[in-house]
């Protein structure tokens, strides 16, 4: 039995300093994997301060930001835990994932689905402490995080579901502060399931030699050669929707300016992009998190300076 994953960075906290009990359960988690929890954290907090920016300005309500960090902490944690349930078989024949905590044996099968019930009361309580329409809003992301494990299985573009899901946020981050949704916040998540399809699609072509031997689809498959022009493409789409929103909100021009510096960035990535060096695929997957924080900081300093 090991006591690391494979696909997990190196000296990672959790392997330093985690107990040795909850190692497992925080690899279930992906706690030693913090990229995906920013993927998911970022839409939220650009729905938040895109909201406040359409409502005047000010301050971001930062108590729904450290409800938004700890819900996205925790849906995650889910969400990868249902992942690991549902691929478990897949991932017991790939050298890459079959140290993960479920096919290498350190947690059962109903130890997992027992913490991915908990994880799920957990983010119940976290949600209740919104408007009642966030509420629903944020139950119904629910349906996206349990049918995306298994879109892999039947079509080439399982990265648009998790678009769907990994997005979600930016609806109710927006509904957060208004109580409902308005055209901002919907281009605004078109625009995340579009940035979801470039950075998943990078992220794919690490695993698709092992993908084509188990048999499940991916965008990398789907796209071969071809794929680095639609990651441009995906990337430029989830720009101009993400700017239009902006304009809808009547945001400043330091908001547009994140948008700019996002659009370098986004530059940056497809100039270095090889898409057969699986080390240079996760590395700029992983710079994505800057992208948003890039977007997330020109939106800050705008409704502050209001």
């Amino acid at each position: 039995m090991t006591d690391h994953v494979a696909d997990a960075p190196p000296d990672n906290w959790v392997d330093r300093f985690m107990p040795r009990p909850w190692r497992p359960y925080a690899r279930l988690m992906r706690l030693d994997r913090p990229i995906g929890l920013w993927l998911l954290l970022i839409p939220c907090w650009w729905g938040l301060v895109l909201a406040q920016i359409a409502a005047g300005g000010g301050m971001p309500n930062l108590w729904y930001g450290l409800l938004f960090l700890l819900g996205a902490l925790v849906m995650r944690g889910a969400g990868c835990t249902l992942n690991d349930l549902a691929d478990r078989d897949f991932d017991a024949q790939v050298a890459r994932t079959r140290s993960r905590p479920i096919p290498s044996g350190q947690v059962s099968v109903k130890a997992a689905l027992a913490f991915l019930i908990l994880q799920c009361l957990l983010g119940l309580v976290i949600l209740l402490q919104f408007n009642w329409p966030t509420v629903v809003l944020g139950a119904a992301s629910l349906i996206l995080v349990a049918i995306y494990p298994f879109m892999k299985r039947f079509t080439y573009w399982p990265q648009v579901f998790l678009g769907l899901a990994f997005n979600w946020g930016a609806l109710v981050g927006w509904s957060a502060i208004h109580g409902e949704i308005a055209w901002p916040a919907i281009l605004l998540y078109l625009g995340g399931i579009a940035w979801t399809l470039a950075y998943d699609t990078i992220y794919a072509h690490q695993d698709k030699e092992d993908d084509v031997l188990i048999g499940v689809k991916s965008t990398a498959l789907k796209l071969g050669a071809a794929s680095i022009y639609w990651i441009a493409g995906f990337f430029i789409i989830a720009l101009i929707l993400i700017e239009t929103s902006l304009w809808l909100a009547h945001a400043g021009l330091l908001a547009h300016m994140g948008v700019a510096s996002a659009a370098l960035h986004a530059a940056w990535q497809i100039a270095r992009l090889d898409i057969d060096n699986p080390q240079n695929c996760l590395k700029l997957f992983r710079s994505n998190r800057d992208l948003g924080l890039l977007l997330l900081l020109g939106l800050l300093l705008d409704t502050l300076i209001r």
